[in-house]
């Protein structure tokens, strides 16, 4: 067994931080110990706002998003109509194409994940008949399925697809292949293959 070195109140911090994704234990060691230095300029501030957060961000009932409002307040926009959704598998993904600016007038809706039998999760764990519902009420004219090119994200890609099939809407996906400012040389197999088979005209 390790000695201890720090109090309960330390080590609980470390362990918290921790369980952050893209933090492992040394990590968090060197988190915490930075926080600890810097505990009026920057520790008390971020315990605040974490405060402020757990006390008033909220699930947008409508797609998904977390807000401090719900709806949120890209499905309040009223400069977004609603006939085009994007469908994310997490709010990240939405943070993404938000911060790309590509569309501005869409909205969209958050899986909560994707299809994965061997983890357990089924369509009930997903928010895909909300989604359905959604296109059911009317209003939507195009489904862009902005899921990752995983395995898992194409098959629940499919999933969706099917259970669309039956309204009179455009079911799109992203196009998969070269980044822009890639080079062909530094791109894996799937990758090429994907760009070849979603060619355009020059």
């Amino acid at each position: 067994m390790s000695k201890r070195i720090v109090g309960p109140e330390i080590e609980k911090l470390i362990q918290l931080l921790a369980k952050v994704p893209g933090l492992g234990p040394r990590s968090a060691r060197r988190a915490a110990l930075h926080l600890l230095k810097k505990k009026e300029q920057l520790m008390g501030p971020l315990a605040g706002a974490m405060a402020e957060a757990f006390d008033k961000v909220r699930v947008c009932s409508a797609c998904g998003n977390v807000d401090t409002s719900d709806p949120c307040m890209i499905c309040t926009d009223p400069r977004r109509d609603g006939a085009t959704v994007i469908v994310v598998e997490d709010v990240a993904d939405l943070w993404a194409l938000e911060r790309a600016a590509a569309m501005s007038n869409v909205r969209y809706h958050v899986l909560g994940g994707t299809l994965s039998p061997l983890d357990g999760v089924g369509p009930d764990d997903l928010t895909i008949r909300q989604l359905v519902e959604r296109v059911a009420a009317g209003g939507v004219s195009e489904i862009i399925l902005a899921v990752n090119a995983t395995v898992e994200g194409q098959t629940t890609a499919h999933y969706i697809t099917d259970h669309l099939a039956g309204f009179d809407i455009k079911v799109t996906r992203l196009a998969h292949g070269v980044p822009v400012g890639g080079e062909l040389d530094y791109l894996d197999d799937g990758t090429l293959a994907a760009a070849l088979k979603s060619r355009t005209a020059f």
